[in-house]
């Protein structure tokens, strides 16, 4: 599933494909993926590319919104005119989501669910394997009562150091690892930057929040922040359902994760083999070393 700055990657590529061209067709091919009337996007313009958290706010030019989430396996991918009109090396393409055999082959595709065409002759298709993900057309009015926008908390740099703190001491039989994974108590960190995190700071991730110091909590939250900044800058990470909008792979995974998905590797710190356990019933990479685990007893937090 992309995480904050995959969606952030997938934002700004977007905003230079896709923008002030009019739609002249949309089809809908799968129901479940597309919520409202389809119809309505003909002669309609998108103006602007927004996140918030994991989704995606692509605005249109009468102050609707189209609401699109890619879940496990979304996907969006891009065909400029040239590639339309002729062979499919030549031209524009460009791809998020799910990475296969869709980044080069002809579209729509037997994963296609909604798609749409410009006016320029380019179109943009939204495939999803496992049809978890959506786009959904919606007015200021439904955007404001959405439950699932609505219930997303701020993301970390939006967060006072204050507010980060006094989040761990109410949940402080909580692991801190859930506490991060909690989108209704901070927005955008998933499994890779959770883990990066924590070993930034030196926090076993199983670790209740209450036992956190003010020292550490400040600590935790600068550390949410660059990790995830570094994965922006570096296009994203790339994991078998990610990759970039151009089609190539993110690198954070590769240049600069330090213990994510590096399980039997040593610690760069230490040189102590990184482990994996389960946490907050999500597998979590760790230095036993560097983050040492308080409770011997522990076996899972969930």
């Amino acid at each position: 599933m992309p995480e904050l700055p995959e969606i952030e990657t997938i934002k700004r590529g977007l905003q230079g494909l896709i923008l002030n061209t009019k739609i002249v067709q949309c089809e809908v091919l799968n129901a479940k993926s597309f919520r409202g009337d389809a119809g309505q996007l003909v002669g309609r313009k998108f103006v602007k590319i927004d996140r918030k958290g994991k989704a995606l706010l692509m605005r249109l030019d009468d102050e609707r919104t189209i609401l699109g989430h890619m879940r496990m396996t979304g996907q969006l991918i891009y065909i400029g005119p040239e590639r339309i009109t002729s062979d499919l090396m030549s031209g524009d393409r460009f791809a998020a989501g799910h990475p296969d055999g869709n980044f080069v082959a002809e579209m729509p595709s037997r994963h296609t669910r909604v798609w749409f065409e410009f006016e320029d002759g380019g179109r943009l298709y939204f495939n999803d394997l496992r049809k978890f993900g959506f786009l959904a057309l919606m007015n200021d009015t439904g955007l404001a009562r959405d439950k699932f926008l609505q219930s997303l908390a701020p993301e970390p740099w939006d967060m006072s150091p204050d507010a980060f703190y006094d989040i761990m001491q109410k949940h402080a039989k909580t692991s801190v690892k859930a506490v991060l994974l909690n989108q209704k108590l901070i927005c955008g960190l998933g499994n890779i930057y959770a883990d990066e995190a924590c070993y930034v700071v030196g926090i076993f991730p199983g670790t209740l929040a209450g036992d956190l110091s003010r020292g550490q909590t400040d600590a935790l939250l600068e550390a949410c922040c660059d990790v995830m900044q570094r994965s922006i800058d570096s296009g994203g990470s790339t994991m078998k359902d990610y990759v970039k909008p151009d089609g190539t792979r993110g690198n954070y995974l590769d240049k600069f994760a330090q213990v994510f998905r590096r399980d039997g590797e040593s610690c760069s710190k230490c040189g102590t083999t990184i482990l994996k356990t389960r946490v907050a019933g999500r597998g979590t990479h760790y230095c036993p070393h560097c983050q040492p685990v308080y409770k011997k007893e522990f076996v899972n937090v969930d």
